[in-house]
């Protein structure tokens, strides 16, 4: 994947590969210690999607591994395998 500025995908729309809605991109998580990113949190209307991940943050924002990205372009597209 090319190199993206964070503030370039803040708000992309995340859909599934199948053309699954799952909402808008509010941030991404990244682990303190390597600086790897970790997880998309998306603002869902739906709620947690059991299909990519069963885990939410505190405000119950789906969290997606980004290791389910399959390309970005003008919405992040997400596999749902893990």
């Amino acid at each position: 994947m090319s190199e993206l500025f964070a503030r370039r995908l803040s708000g992309k729309p995340i859909v599934g590969i199948d053309g699954t809605d799952y909402g808008t991109l509010a941030t991404i998580t990244m682990d303190p210690k390597s600086g790897s990113l970790r997880d998309l949190v998306v603002d869902s209307d739906s709620g947690p999607s059991s299909v990519i991940t069963s885990l939410s943050d505190d405000d119950g924002r789906l969290r997606i591994p980004v290791s389910n990205i399959e390309t970005v372009n003008d919405r992040i597209v997400v596999r749902s395998d893990g």
